[in-house]
């Protein structure tokens, strides 16, 4: 067999066999100890130590919910003073844009009030819609022809 490509030569003889058999062994080996070095063994607790601990465990802090962040409570009037009333006709007709939350922001009035004196307000011809829908109305001021800038 002159020819033969990957046969591996066989050992002639059983003491070399043992030999390398013996060498291979006594490397393995130390490679196995370095690789599997064993951790250092931890003192075992106690019957009574874990059972101290099981019962300890579930003893610790219950979470509290968090109320949320308070929003300010705002006091807005119900009725127009005097002071306010004169300032709501004197103020809104001379705004662009008019909406029932705006007048609320400025004279700190409560939105059932401002909504019915936009429309006394539209009534009066001071000011004239833009548009109304069932959720809002915005309003503007009334231009007149001589009044444009």
């Amino acid at each position: 067999m002159a020819g033969g490509k990957g046969k591996k030569k066989k050992c002639s003889s059983a003491a070399d066999r043992s030999t390398k058999q013996a060498r291979n062994t006594t490397s393995n080996s130390s490679q196995e100890k370095e690789r599997f070095k064993m951790a250092a063994k931890v003192q075992q607790k106690s019957k009574e130590q874990k059972m101290a601990a099981a019962m300890a465990g579930g003893k610790g802090k219950k979470k509290k919910w968090s109320k949320g962040k308070a929003r300010d409570q705002v006091d807005n009037k119900v009725l127009f003073s005097k002071e306010q009333f004169d300032r709501f006709h004197a103020e809104v007709p001379k705004m662009k844009l008019i909406t029932v939350s705006s007048v609320v922001e400025k004279l700190k009035i409560n939105a059932g009030l401002a909504r019915r004196a936009l429309r006394d307000l539209e009534a009066e011809g001071k000011i004239r819609p833009v548009l109304i829908s069932r959720a809002q109305r915005i309003y503007t001021r009334n231009v007149t022809e001589g009044d444009e800038e």
